[in-house]
């Protein structure tokens, strides 16, 4: 399989391109608006899986290249940049191909970071509202935190919450989010509880601030 990461060249982009570098077989494509900085950062990833004794190689083009060649394809982009980056790929998008989106919208409060989701009600909304109609859309990977993702030194014992319309792509998301060692997935309903999930991310770094800490993300237990 191909995953192809737009935005790959910033730090969840990164992070999940290293992770699965060094956990999975899939092949990998880095996006960006700039295909020297695709290149350029696929070959930074490299260096870093190799310097951990894996060998790999990482494309990188421009973001509408890459989103062609992606079985699934990941915004890892800013909420901001949505609009014009499907600009780019949404004619290019493969027929069969599952769009993942992991963005949120967050503000700087006065008491901590808050949740302010477009017009569309969640980043996810835009998200379908952008995306052709025949390619499905999931949620995912909204509460990782990109430094300890960045960091292969750095365990997880995480979950991610997945969410969307479309049992077979989910299920696809999750059997991919599941190679990376130490995230688990957990169901989270269809793509109308996208609020409630990328509310969670504003609350982590909050509670990060609060407590004086970095890194948290979610891990749930029964």
């Amino acid at each position: 399989m191909r995953i192809a990461l737009l935005g790959g060249t910033g730090a969840l982009g990164g992070g999940l391109a290293l992770r699965w570098g060094r956990d999975s077989q899939h092949d990998l494509v880095i996006g960006s608006r700039d295909p020297k900085r695709a290149r350029k950062a696929a070959g930074t990833y490299e260096a870093i899986l190799d310097a951990h004794g894996v060998e790999r190689s990482i494309t990188g083009f421009e973001n509408g290249m890459a989103a062609e060649r992606g079985d699934v394809v990941v915004l890892a982009v800013a909420p901001c940049h949505l609009s014009d980056v499907f600009g780019d790929i949404g004619p290019r998008l493969p027929s069969d191909a599952i769009v993942v989106t992991p963005a949120v919208s967050i503000g700087d409060g006065e008491n901590g970071m808050t949740y302010e989701p477009p017009p569309q009600g969640s980043v996810a909304a835009l998200v379908r509202e952008e995306t052709p109609a025949r390619n499905p859309v999931v949620g995912a990977f909204h509460t990782l935190p990109a430094d300890r993702l960045q960091s292969l030194e750095e365990s997880l014992d995480m979950h991610t919450l997945v969410f969307g319309d479309d049992e077979a792509a989910i299920e696809r998301v999750r059997s991919l989010a599941g190679e990376i060692t130490g995230l688990e997935t957990l169901l989270a309903g269809p793509l109308e509880n996208a609020p409630a999930v990328e509310s969670i991310t504003p609350l982590l770094l909050t509670l990060g601030q609060q407590n004086n800490t970095t890194g948290l993300g979610l891990k749930l237990t029964d």
